[in-house]
């Protein structure tokens, strides 16, 4: 088993970018999108409409991914046309380079250290701390991780909190994320007077597919069972790659869309590996081999959503409900479970799950301990 230095030097054979492919994967993929989207804008008829709008969303977030490798430094270090390409890209997208670099960056130093709120992440707060807050701040905690939120990330995420929040706090440093609005701004009146399916399918379906897609992405990858969050002076760079960022299980074709952006854990622990490199990176180094995992499928995307709140002493995601019994009586609680695990009878109403820290109160006097 290496140590953690050992570990870095060994994932920086794959931190190389080959240019040449570099160029022809952006190019394919720039194709490809650009030619979707243009029969999903035509006055074609919706047969063919409707499933090209749908393909231009996974193919945005394909070249969204290549954009987020340019803006790493892990491609293109040295290619004005290609930052010029992909840095306009990102204003289409309403992901300016200024704000996303800024974000994203806070994001890789910060990924799952410490509580509340850090820019480029999900806010998480601990039982206490979601005790302690005012009915507004609960609120805005609850909208700011709530699935229809996540879902409608290309007006909540993209548009307000990347473009219009940053240019009206610091609209000379984030001079781009003016330029991102004002393009938009001409995307959909251009759509609108060719009249509404063209607004719809051209720009509101792809951008929502995209962006909806792109956020939950960024959510479960940083919020699912198994998942590590610690204070800083407990924090540690690779640890946090390794157990506070999954590997998302899906097909081969979704990885092409998604960029290998499932392969997460490899990504934090060194971002400058090209995305076309990471699943190398993954089949050779056995510690990279064994991650902790989410997928697609219903259970693990309900699961990712349990994850509301952080419980310190049991080191583990709890829900709304479980936070608020364990801050009413928490005395209560770590009695009932020594009981329990001795083999006491437990008190009335109270399931002892074990294996996910999950308290719950139903109306039988039972207790529940998972071998």
């Amino acid at each position: 088993m290496r140590t953690h230095k050992e570990l870095l030097i060994a994932t920086r054979p794959f931190a190389k970018e080959d240019v040449a492919r570099s160029w022809q994967l952006l190019a394919v993929a720039l194709t490809l999108m650009l030619l979707a989207w243009a029969v999903a804008w035509a006055p074609s008829p919706l047969w063919l409409r409707v499933p090209a709008s749908l393909l231009t969303g996974l193919l945005i977030v394909r070249v969204f991914i290549i954009y987020h490798d340019q803006q790493h430094g892990a491609i293109f270090k040295r290619s004005r046309w290609a930052n010029a390409i992909l840095n306009l890209f990102g204003w289409v997208v309403l992901s300016p380079s200024s704000v996303w670099a800024e974000s994203h960056n806070t994001h890789h130093k910060t990924n799952c250290k410490d509580f509340g709120e850090h820019p480029g992440s999900f806010p998480v707060l601990t039982c206490q701390q979601y005790h302690d807050a005012s009915w507004r701040e609960r609120l805005m905690y609850r909208v700011s991780r709530d699935p229809l939120i996540i879902a409608g990330g290309y007006i909540s995420i993209f548009l307000i909190n990347m473009t219009l929040i940053p240019f009206l706090l610091r609209p000379r440093q984030h001079w781009d994320a003016g330029a991102a609005l004002l393009l938009h701004g001409l995307l959909i009146g251009a759509a609108i007077s060719m009249g509404w399916p063209t607004l719809l399918l051209g720009l509101l379906v792809p951008l929502t597919i995209a962006c909806g897609l792109g956020s939950y992405l960024f959510y479960a990858q940083h919020n699912f069972p198994g998942c590590k969050l610690r204070e800083a002076d407990n924090w540690d760079y690779v640890d946090a790659a390794l157990q506070s960022s999954s590997f998302f299980r899906m097909s081969s074709w979704m990885h092409w869309f998604t960029g290998n952006i499932g392969y997460h854990h490899v990504h934090h622990l060194n971002s400058k590996i090209p995305f076309y490199r990471l699943p190398e990176a993954m089949a050779s180094i056995a510690e990279l081999q064994r991650p902790l995992e989410t997928s697609f499928s219903w259970r693990d995307v309900w699961a990712c959503f349990q994850m509301n709140l952080w419980d310190e002493r049991e080191d583990c995601f709890v829900t709304y409900r479980e936070g608020a019994a364990r801050v009413a009586a928490p005395g209560a609680f770590f009695s009932r479970v020594e009981g329990s695990l001795r083999g006491a009878t437990p008190a009335p109403g109270v399931v002892i799950d074990r294996s996910c820290c999950a308290v719950e109160t139903n109306n039988s006097e039972q207790a529940v301990v998972p071998s």
